[in-house]
């Protein structure tokens, strides 16, 4: 896959993080730069170990396997992943949880950790996908480290100025971006072992 490819879908999988930071900045009194700092910190470090473990565990699973038709189980998996992914976020977007929109002095770092364990599953999925894709770990972890600090960093301002009406809308693009990853997997790379 090339980066393009690759940077849609960990936009697809950032827009999460955005919504759920969104939902936080809607109700902090103001933000905090320092507790920002600490945050994009967290999910950012949460977010390139899930990154990198999934990738690992992708390749545990093809240790010793370059068959033919492995190659093509890895690359169907990689499909369904980015599907499945897409599918959870529009049904996130369908329940619309409500938020119970009220304005706190501080928010606990608390709350963040489970954010980011929660996000975190997805992109360990999306990072056995990677694997499977044989995409650059490296530059992987670099577009992720950047675009898990904007999504933060834009997603608590967002939340902040206009509370949390945009949520569904990044569930949507989220979803969006990775049926586009799923439907290239298969054209690009399936359609070849066919």
């Amino acid at each position: 896959m090339n980066w393009i490819e690759n940077l849609l879908i960990i936009a697809g999988i950032s827009l999460d993080i955005f919504a759920a930071m969104e939902c936080q900045g809607s109700l902090v009194a103001k933000v905090d730069k320092k507790q920002l700092t600490i945050i994009c910190g967290l999910v950012a470090v949460w977010q390139l170990a899930a990154l990198a473990i999934g990738n690992y565990l992708s390749v545990l699973l093809y240790r010793n396997k370059s068959t033919h038709d492995e190659g093509f189980v890895g690359l169907v998996i990689a499909a369904v992943i980015y599907f499945a992914l897409g599918v959870r976020l529009i049904v996130k977007a369908v329940r619309n949880e409500h938020i119970n929109e009220h304005r706190e002095d501080s928010l606990g770092l608390g709350r963040f950790f489970r954010m980011a364990a929660v996000t975190s599953i997805y992109t360990l999925l999306a990072g056995i996908a990677f694997g499977f894709l044989k995409t650059d770990l490296l530059l992987m972890l670099a577009t992720i480290a950047c675009l898990t600090v904007a999504v933060v960093v834009t997603g608590m301002y967002t939340g902040y100025h206009f509370g949390f009406v945009h949520k569904t809308k990044a569930y949507v693009g989220g979803a969006i971006l990775l049926w586009i990853a799923g439907i290239d997997v298969i054209v690009r790379h399936i359609m070849c072992y066919v």
